[in-house]
């Protein structure tokens, strides 16, 4: 690992005092299989994702580009700033545009950085804290050459779980809001608690494909390889909506069940702007609330004429067209293989092979339904992801629970593109894929337990319903052993095959 990237990661330790559990395992950067391989790094050359899916007809590469645009809009709080044209912005807010957050290696990717070798930039929410006159202080844990992040608190003022997103800054201060008094979260305070956790921009190419991947594709692929996996200590579940039951995919903790629900939620939650998904305004004090609710939403037009009022048509809502963006965005293309990336491959798994185990969660094939969008019918891609949840242990728990999905359960973290990516983990901790693969490792010793229980009467029939599970240790504790047991040679085939996706 370069002495760069080592300080970094070093000084992001310190300063958001989230990773006592790694300081305490003591052979993070110790161990001398870290200084023997060294993760290529992201690529450089022209971006591997970025565009619509190429087979789709002339009206819907049209509505991607409408979809493009919109999503690269700037937002002020009405819309009257000279280049920020959209409206809603606050009253609190981490971003004021969707491309801001997802930007690497083109729009619709995930978190930019300094370390792109073909765009290096300083994290842009930085900047963000006093642009058009705000008055917001940055919190330690947004650092110019850190990822894009949002903060969640483990526990509320009363000690109760929390789990929610708390922003980074509020419009106090701006030209566009006077009068406007919203404090920032004491984010000081919190840290010294240790009750912060980070998450970073999640990648949307090619989640179309995803959105619209049966559940019984999912739920086979998962069920696939069951000796393998039970021999590994790989098991998984899949976080379901609570109304449908149905499998939801999307988000660090697989909690959102579609892109426009993903896209309305990060409208509100992100940049503050209400929508007809999430119509009611966050932070909405008093003297801080400027538009009408919901800030974005269907427009009609009624045509002139003598029919006027007779007919109407609409113009989609913004978070329609960032849905929209997302759904018809292609996959990752993955560069040619070396031959030290092609034994990479095996060594990692496919779906005939599964090497030391890492493509029984980073599954490497998966299939559509049938679409209604030109040419993503029954299409074969290769996410690596099976969309699941797994415990992973106590070195990357972050405490939260969304749906289903307990304090230590992630979504297997889709690696179509990792060739391009900059940060990884939930929390961007890293720059490093030799890093990130040891910290999927979970102490043993170290267990999760989730318990429920209620009492109450339902026509007059007492109910006293109950749950309890533990897990100790991660899921991918026998793969990571399998990995460092291997050759050093070998563990760079598989990291050189990494960055080729």
């Amino acid at each position: 690992m370069k002495a760069s990237t080592r300080n970094w990661y070093r000084q992001e330790r310190i300063i958001h005092q989230l990773l006592a559990c790694v300081l305490a395992a003591g052979w993070l950067l110790s161990g001398t299989a870290l200084e023997a391989q060294v993760d290529p790094g992201p690529r450089g050359g022209p971006p591997g994702a970025g565009g619509p899916v190429p087979t789709l007809n002339l009206v819907e590469t049209r509505f991607w580009d409408g979809g493009l645009a919109h999503f690269q809009d700037i937002f002020s709080v009405r819309g009257t700033l000279p280049g920020e044209p959209g409206v809603g912005l606050g009253p609190a807010f981490n971003g004021n545009s969707c491309a801001q957050c997802h930007a690497e290696p083109a729009v619709g990717g995930s978190s930019p950085g300094f370390n792109s070798p073909t765009h290096p930039v300083p994290n842009p929410q930085v900047a963000l804290a006093t642009l058009d006159g705000a008055t917001n202080f940055v919190p330690a844990f947004v650092i110019p050459k850190g990822p894009v992040v949002e903060a969640r608190f483990i526990l509320d003022s009363t000690g109760a779980l929390d789990g929610g997103v708390h922003n980074l800054y509020t419009i106090q201060g701006r030209v566009d809001a006077p009068g406007c008094i919203l404090a920032q979260p004491n984010f000081p305070a919190e840290l010294a608690n240790n009750n912060v956790i980070l998450r970073i921009p999640t990648p949307t190419f090619g989640l179309g494909f995803v959105e619209n991947t049966p559940d019984s594709a999912l739920q086979a692929n998962l069920a696939a390889n069951a000796p393998a996996k039970a021999a590994l200590g790989i098991s998984g579940r899949f976080n379901t909506s609570g109304n449908d039951g149905t499998i939801t995919r999307f988000g660090w903790k697989a909690q959102n069940k579609s892109l426009l629900i993903f896209s309305g939620e990060a409208s509100n939650v992100e940049q503050g702007v209400s929508n007809e998904l999430f119509p009611n305004e966050r932070s909405a004090v008093l003297g801080c609330v400027f538009n009408p609710t919901p800030e974005d939403s269907t427009h009609i037009i009624v045509p002139a004429g003598p029919t006027a009022g007779d007919d109407a048509s609409q113009i989609s809502s913004l978070a329609v067209n960032f849905g929209a963006f997302m759904r018809l965005n292609a996959v990752p293309i993955p560069i040619a293989l070396t031959p030290s990336a092609m034994n990479g491959q095996k060594l990692f798994g496919t779906s005939v092979n599964s090497g030391i185990g890492c493509v029984l969660c980073h599954s490497d094939t998966l299939i559509t339904a049938p679409s209604p969008f030109t040419g993503m019918s029954n299409f074969k891609y290769q996410p690596f992801s099976d969309f699941a949840l797994h415990h992973m242990g106590s070195t990357l728990a972050d405490g939260v629970s969304q749906g289903v999905a307990g304090p230590d359960e992630f979504r297997t973290a889709p690696l179509w593109g990792a060739g391009q990516r900059l940060f990884f983990l939930h929390d961007g901790r890293t720059t490093n894929l030799l890093v990130a693969i040891r910290m999927h490792f979970g102490n043993a010793a170290d267990c999760v337990t989730t318990s429920s229980s209620q009492n109450f009467k339902v026509n007059g029939i007492p109910k006293s319903p109950s749950s309890s599970t533990t897990f100790c240790g991660s899921e991918a504790n026998a793969v990571v052993n399998n990995f460092f047991a291997l050759a050093p040679a070998q563990q760079q085939d598989i990291l050189n095959f990494l960055r080729s996706l």
